[in-house]
């Protein structure tokens, strides 16, 4: 299928095999629910006006949905829905005989991306973040208990995860500024108070809840697997010192609280399932409730990248390059897990994978692991310039594709730069 709508270039992230959702505005129009096709955004309430979605089951009025600064409406309205909204605009953009066509001012429904500005995707409720690459795990276990205990005894048998907090998640281009918080930089003296001297970001994906379930009725697999709207890229910033103080015996507090950033597009799974893969063998097998009743393998082939600019230079640097494959606990899993004591997930809820790392030193998915705790110097190329962790006016920027044959499936990406702590 090719888009005769639009040109789109081969090497472009959003295709029409792609059509990620987001909410953008311009100079002229209030945020809105956007898709992304080439180096454009489709406009879904002045589509909907036309008539594109009428029609559709489930989907009363598309401008209502469509011109709310979100996407929780559309979330909640499930899987048939969404996938009959983007047969819609696969059809509209690659027909030219299309009646919407016929009737369309390509400028009333159609924006340059270079002159949208791109929003939170949905009003968060509620984040959690997940600890499922085995490979992350691993690595930090060794670092803090030794390779006797790097896995602690639940990992293999259930999805680690905790609660996160929702109010500091922000798009893709919002600086952040380094955290201060207590610091234990020598054990046999007391804590001391300042800026975070390990700020390192973590390589994650994360992925949307739609419809959810209902308080005390937990989801199967299977409906876990239609409950996922779609996927971003996530960068969970860690501040580790403050967060080795302070997490005994709760867990992450200040040194997670002060950001996460997200990519404003989010891929749906319709666009991803052409890269389904096997996910990694889960030994011991995970009782029942992780692991009966689906015959798809429950794994992504993603190419993830992640690149620092460093505050001496104006060029970026290749850190990291992982891929959503290694991760041993699968998206359907996680949020099987999470709402099997009958929790209720809502539409718009966010769900972090954890650092995803692979299996050797370059898919390192944090600094954390590349630094080795900070036993080593990580080169960022000829310049002589070094890193250990983060420092102040570094930006970091994650990218990931799917490749297909002829177009690949992309996620935009998923930008932050670290400012200097504020004085308190």
């Amino acid at each position: 299928m090719e888009c005769t709508f639009v040109s789109v270039s081969p090497q472009s992230d959003f295709p029409i095999q792609n059509l990620p959702f987001g909410v953008y505005s311009t100079s002229g129009n209030s945020a809105r629910v956007g898709v992304a096709i080439g180096d454009h955004v489709l406009d879904l309430p002045a589509l909907s006006t036309l008539g594109l979605f009428a029609g559709i089951d489930g989907l009363e009025s598309g401008y209502e949905v469509f011109s709310k600064p979100y996407l929780n409406d559309f979330m909640a309205l499930g899987r048939p829905v969404w996938r009959a909204v983007r047969k819609q605009l696969q059809e509209f953009l690659s027909n030219d005989r299309h009646p919407v066509r016929q009737q369309v001012d390509k400028s009333l429904v159609c924006v340059e991306l270079s002159k949208a500005t791109m929003h939170l995707p949905a009003k968060i409720g509620d984040y959690t973040d997940f600890y499922a690459s085995r490979e992350h795990a691993t690595n930090v276990g060794v670092m803090f208990r030794g390779k006797d205990n790097a896995l602690m005894p639940n990992w293999t048998h259930l999805p680690v995860g905790y609660h996160g907090r929702a109010s500091s998640v922000v798009v893709s281009g919002t600086p952040l500024h380094r955290p201060n918080g207590q610091r234990r930089p020598d054990a046999s003296k007391p804590p001391v108070f300042g800026p975070s001297v390990r700020l390192d970001y973590e390589l994650e994906m994360a992925f949307f809840v739609g419809p959810g379930n209902d308080l005390g009725s937990p989801m199967s697999l299977e409906e876990a697997e239609d409950c996922i709207f779609g996927v971003v890229l996530m960068n969970d910033w860690s501040a580790r010192d403050i967060q080795a103080w302070e997490y005994v015996p709760l867990g992450p507090f200040l040194g997670k609280n002060f950001g996460t950033t997200v990519s404003p597009w989010v891929v749906t799974m319709d666009a991803l399932e052409p890269f389904r893969v096997a996910q990694p063998l889960q030994d011991p097998t995970p009782l029942p409730y992780l692991s009966s009743g689906l015959g798809t393998p429950g794994g992504y082939d993603i190419s993830l990248e992640v690149h620092i600019k460093p505050h001496e230079g104006s060029e970026y640097h290749l850190l990291t390059k992982s891929n959503l494959k290694y991760m041993y606990w699968a998206l359907r899993q996680q949020l099987a897990h999470h709402s099997v004591s009958g929790c209720n997930m809502r539409p718009g809820d966010l769900c972090g994978t954890g650092t995803i790392s692979g299996p050797t030193e370059d898919s390192f998915g944090s600094m954390l692991e590349l630094s080795w705790s900070g036993q080593k110097d990580i080169s960022l190329g000829a310049s002589g310039v070094t890193r250990k962790f983060i420092d102040d006016n570094d930006v970091i920027r994650i990218t990931g594709h799917c490749q297909g044959d002829g177009f690949r499936i992309g996620f935009g990406e998923c930008v932050g730069q670290i400012l200097p702590a504020k004085h308190i």
